[in-house]
């Protein structure tokens, strides 16, 4: 399993890159602003520091904005790969700029249906959302699982990255369950080498 980092802090990323662990990011409009930065040049610092997937989201709701936001930010670099919402207007840009070589990051994914919906538009990446799923009782874990039976099923070639991660927990579990990446923030991270057994026995 792939791990990202959901972030758009240079300074988290540049942190990690000695281990060789982090093989991508995720980032939105919220993070980057942030930031106190313009937009591009964190994209493109990020995308200098990272060999491999970065996510940059768009903000407009109507496919043809989508994709003329997607088309400007996929000039940035090479790596980057355009965050859609779970619509029918998201699903019309992706066609759209898949078609035309563009990647696509499938965000806001809360059920199997609508990863399903996503696979079949061309999507690359399938973003659900576990903590959200969390938050209204679901088993966010769960649907990691369900996922990952209906592209085996029928041979989708879209990756599962598992988005919305609080805790070590979810890391674990949706590995179990076959994710193909897990995105997490710096703090989740940094708590995965944890454990006071080990504490315990490097003071011992």
């Amino acid at each position: 399993m792939k791990f990202f980092l959901d972030t758009a802090d240079v300074d988290e990323i540049r942190d990690c890159l000695p281990l060789g662990i982090v093989d991508g990011v995720t980032t939105n409009p919220s993070l980057i602003a942030k930031t106190g930065r313009p937009f591009e040049e964190v994209a493109k610092e990020i995308c200098e520091m990272v060999d491999g997937p970065v996510s940059l989201e768009v903000v407009s709701t109507e496919a043809e904005g989508m994709v003329k936001e997607g088309k400007k930010f996929a000039k940035i670099h090479k790596n980057i790969v355009i965050k859609v919402p779970m619509t029918p207007e998201g699903m019309k840009a992706c066609r759209i700029m898949t078609k035309s070589g563009i990647k696509i990051n499938t965000t806001l994914i809360f059920s199997a249906n609508q990863a399903l919906l996503a696979a079949k538009a061309g999507t690359y990446l399938t973003s659900p959302f576990l903590g959200r799923l969390d938050d209204i009782g679901e088993k966010g874990t769960e649907l990691i699982k369900e996922i990952r039976q209906i592209y085996d099923n029928y041979g989708f070639k879209s990756q599962i990255l598992a988005a919305s991660i609080r805790s070590p927990e979810h890391v674990k579990e949706v590995a179990l369950f076959g994710a193909d990446i897990a995105t997490m923030p710096f703090k989740v991270y940094e708590q995965l080498f944890k454990h006071k057994l080990t504490d315990k026995g490097i003071k011992q």
